[in-house]
């Protein structure tokens, strides 16, 4: 239920866009109020130009931006002597609607200003709201939303029948509240609400008041109702459901993408998704389209409901029949795009982004874990919506040439635009081991900085911890995850794929890069040493390869291996013989997997370097005194010595190793496996033959 988060607010606002700012936070903080990117507010000011003059400025939420997260940056200032004479026009398009309002702008820097900024600037109040509520949604999609308005509001509301935002909208809706003799509200059908106040205060607690209203209609409605028509299908426990999703998700990953533009696969097992996928009525309700036009743009036009009876236990049924119905969605969003294509208008992907299965929950795709994540959010308010409008009467939406015009309308499609571009490993999913070091942590972030996701496995965990968090607030939230792993331990390995897997679907990238160094003289090397050796850069490696090998196949999208070898792979370093066989056989299991791979476009590689000591865990321990003293020299001589042992004079960094690694993982090495790269400044004897 909605609550009232204005409170007692003690701060002192130093101008109306501040108060603004947060008004739009408090309203955007409850996806139950305003959807992730939808919605929009407006305060109208008196601000000096840069003429010294008086002007009265309209300030709007600007496009592409988000009512829970804007700021002050967010919004645009446009002027309201500009804007008042388009009330005479009888039409406008949107094109000449846009070039219009750039015009009206009183600072060329601003975003441009929201879609709905005529809905505002048409309005004669101070502050106006317009928010996508469940509750009023119910309403706005029943079959008899109107009658149940009147139940509720009187005559207090107006009533303005479907039509695209755009100025047409923007006019009827000042002519409704014009025409009536005391409006408290506008509900837009298969749309949303619209609020105002004298006050930024006022306007804010009508927009709670009138959706609190609504809500306690529809739950005193509920409480006889058998909600989506009773339960068909009973959920599967939960380990049983993690279990099934570690196997399915990869698969979806596969079928919903393709070579250059891979998804992201989340899923959702939420009490509110299970009882409605689980339900009679889920599978016809689901495909009566979506519940409101910002849905749409990231959920298209209805979901994937996969038919499966959880209580067959049967998996293999399942993903045949994700694989048969996600085809089958594809042809028809193709045939949907054909029947309803403009000139100039371009297909995005034909890709569910929203799939249901009985007993099991919500999967969804996206080209990053947010837009995953946005997807998701979207759903859960459609799930509400539709919950609402059954319980009122019979849920309508969009029909499909309105959503069409919705999904390709340009000015919808100019906010998905301001994404910033996508980079080399975008849409990617690296794992790499050993990823709190000094090697691993200047992989992750070489990848994440060309847009991958990554997993960061280590043994220490907390370590892991440390490092992604470091970078989500670098990069951006969730895009890293930090997951404990011993490379000897099978279960843990195991373990650490499969969480992987339920966070980001699959994988795209493996580092194999934990690791370890012992010295000591040929004679003097004991067993539990050389088992050490052999366990973590032999056995480690090949547990990490085969379960990422085996979940590469099941995702069909190919992939890429890069092993961190060592110099000492080809060169037999003195007083290391357990260190240098386990590096020597770590490079050929990699050209053997490369070998096993080809077929299925899994690439596999090696970085050769040496004597990474910068950043390094490995150099802080027993290894650097070994070495140094192999070498006759202090430890404090000892990178002195390793770089005057190059050809070219210099000391290798850990960021040296991540750019070989990137190179390798990119599409730039696509036709090279089986390869080893050395990144050692050149030692003549361990060059590669």
């Amino acid at each position: 239920m909605v609550q009232n988060k204005w409170g007692n607010n003690q701060t002192k606002f130093e101008s109306g866009l501040e108060e603004l700012v947060y008004r739009s936070n408090l309203l955007g903080s409850d996806r139950s109020v305003a959807n992730w990117g939808g919605g929009n507010t407006s305060t109208k000011s008196m601000e000096t130009d840069f003429r010294g003059k008086e002007i009265e400025v309209m300030w709007v939420k600007g496009s592409g931006s988000d009512l829970a997260t804007m700021k002050g940056k967010n919004f645009t200032g446009l002027k309201m002597e500009d804007i008042k004479p388009l009330m005479e026009k009888d039409d406008m398009s949107d094109e000449d609607m846009v070039n219009y309002l750039a015009h009206c702008m009183i600072d060329s820097k601003h975003p441009r200003s929201s879609i709905e900024t005529l809905l505002h600037a048409f309005l004669p109040f101070k502050h106006v709201d317009h928010t996508h509520p469940d509750a009023i949604i119910s309403i706005a999609c029943a079959d008899n939303g109107k009658q149940i308005a009147e139940e509720i509001y009187g005559d207090r509301f107006v009533w303005v029948p479907y039509i695209r935002p755009g100025f047409k909208l923007s006019k009827m809706i000042a002519e409704g509240v014009q025409n009536h003799p005391n409006p408290e509200l506008v509900i837009m059908e298969k749309h949303g609400l619209v609020t105002w106040g004298e006050t930024s205060e006022e306007s804010y607690h009508k927009t709670i008041s009138i959706i609190q209203e609504a809500e306690d209609y529809i739950e005193k409605r509920a409480k006889n109702e058998r909600l989506f028509g009773g339960s068909k299908h009973d959920s599967l426990e939960e380990q049983e459901r993690r279990e099934i999703l570690t196997q399915v998700l990869p698969v979806v990953r596969g079928q919903v993408s393709d070579s250059t533009k891979k998804m992201l696969v989340t899923f959702d097992d939420s009490d509110d998704v299970l009882s409605f996928v689980n339900s009679n009525d889920a599978k016809v309700l689901s495909q009566i389209g979506a519940a409101c036009p910002d849905h749409l743009v990231h959920t298209k036009r209805v979901p994937l409901f996969v038919d499966w009876d959880p209580s067959s236990n049967d998996v293999n049924r399942l993903i045949d029949n994700i694989k048969t119905a996600i085809t089958s969605f594809k042809e028809e969003y193709i045939s949907y795009f054909e029947r309803n294509k403009s000139d100039g208008d371009q297909m995005v992907e034909a890709a569910p982004r929203v799939i249901l299965i009985p007993g099991v929950g919500m999967i969804n795709t996206g080209k990053s874990f947010t837009a995953a994540k946005v997807s998701e959010s979207l759903y859960h308010r459609a799930v509400s919506v539709m919950r609402g409008s059954t319980v009122l009467g019979e849920f309508v939406s969009l029909n499909e040439q309105e959503s069409f015009a919705i999904e390709y309308w340009p000015l919808e499609l100019y906010k998905l635009s301001l994404a910033p571009p996508e980079a080399d490993f975008s849409r990617q999913v690296a794992f790499v081991t050993g990823g709190a070091g000094g090697i691993g942590s200047a992989a992750c972030q070489r990848l994440l900085s060309a847009g991958a996701h990554v997993v960061i496995a280590d043994i220490n965990l907390e370590g892991a911890q440390d490092v992604a968090k470091k970078f989500n607030e670098s990069f951006g939230e969730n895009r890293a995850l930090a997951v404990k792993m011993d490379v000897t331990k099978e279960e843990e390995v195991i373990a650490a794929i499969s969480q992987s897997v339920l966070t980001y679907g699959g994988l795209d990238i493996i580092v194999n890069n934990a690791g370890l160094a012992s010295s000591s003289p040929f004679e003097e090397t004991t067993l539990d040493k050389w088992n050490l050796n052999m366990n973590v850069l032999v056995t480690g490696y090949f547990l990490v390869a085969r379960e990422a090998f085996k979940l590469m196949k099941h995702q069909e999208l190919g992939g890429n291996m890069v092993f961190v070898g060592s110099k000492n792979s080809i060169y037999a370093g003195k007083n290391a013989a357990a260190y240098s066989t386990a590096k020597a056989a770590e490079v050929h299991l990699a050209r053997t997997i490369a070998a096993d791979g080809g077929e299925h476009g899994i690439r596999v590689n090696s970085v050769l370097p040496d004597a990474v000591i910068s950043g390094s865990k490995i150099w802080d321990s027993e290894w650097k005194q070994a070495r140094a003293a192999s070498y006759g020299i202090g430890t404090d001589d000892l990178q002195a010595h390793y770089r005057k042992r190059t050809i070219l004079n210099v000391d290798i960094l850990p960021q040296d190793i991540a750019e070989t690694i990137a190179f390798l993982a990119s599409s730039r090495s696509a036709k090279t496996t089986g390869c080893m790269v050395t990144v050692d400044g050149g030692v003549a004897a361990a060059f590669t033959r």
